[in-house]
């Protein structure tokens, strides 16, 4: 059955490696019949700063986002899959990658406050696969033994389990980037073509 995808991309560079990522995504998906929305929040210019004026309003009733993402936040409501692509840097997500999930995983579109306080009731019920492309400088056991996979950890456990509660959540990490062969990189790619090609 054909779904709706957001593939949110996050590169400064168009030529890197996490852009052929991107459009090794958007082409299988495409070719799969699937509808595919590319958020590049570089080429869209978008901002990461949560401002004073959104955290003061975080935590009351009918939050509303502000109105330079609410395009965004369409975007992703009509989603079926949410597709992240980026690299990690220093363990983490690229500052503007985090920045899109800071403003538009918000109360009343990710989330809402449970009134009973402590606990928050997931929102986004329409996403159904949650899949991340993602590749890293560091050797697989430097991320996995030495950090304990903070980033999958975080989106995994954080963001998908309490926004998106039994979605079906998937990571792909190229690991050794820096000193990855060609081979080695579109051996990667084939691997995500692939997966995703079950979708």
């Amino acid at each position: 059955m054909a779904r709706r995808f957001l593939v949110v991309l996050a590169h400064p560079l168009p030529e890197s490696f996490a852009a052929s990522a991107a459009r090794t995504v958007v082409e299988t998906l495409e070719g799969r019949g699937h509808t595919v929305d590319l958020l590049d929040l570089y080429v869209e210019d978008f901002d990461p700063r949560l401002t004073a004026a959104e955290r003061a309003a975080y935590m009351e009733p009918g939050y509303e986002p502000p109105e330079d993402v609410s395009g965004i936040v369409t975007r992703l409501k009509a989603a079926d899959g949410l597709v992240l692509v980026f690299p990690q840097w220093w363990f983490n997500l690229p500052a503007i990658m985090k920045g899109f999930i800071d403003r538009i995983f918000v109360p009343g579109v990710a989330f809402e406050h449970d009134k009973a306080g402590g606990r928050i009731v997931p929102l986004m019920t329409h996403i159904e696969s949650f899949w991340v492309v993602t590749s890293t400088g560091s050797p697989w056991w430097v991320v996995h033994l030495y950090m304990a996979n903070p980033v999958k950890r975080i989106l995994k456990r954080g963001v998908a389990a309490f926004c998106a509660k039994g979605v079906d959540f998937r990571m792909f990490a190229l690991h050794d980037m820096d000193r990855a062969t060609e081979e080695k990189r579109k051996g990667f790619l084939d691997r995500v073509r692939s997966a995703f090609a079950s979708l």
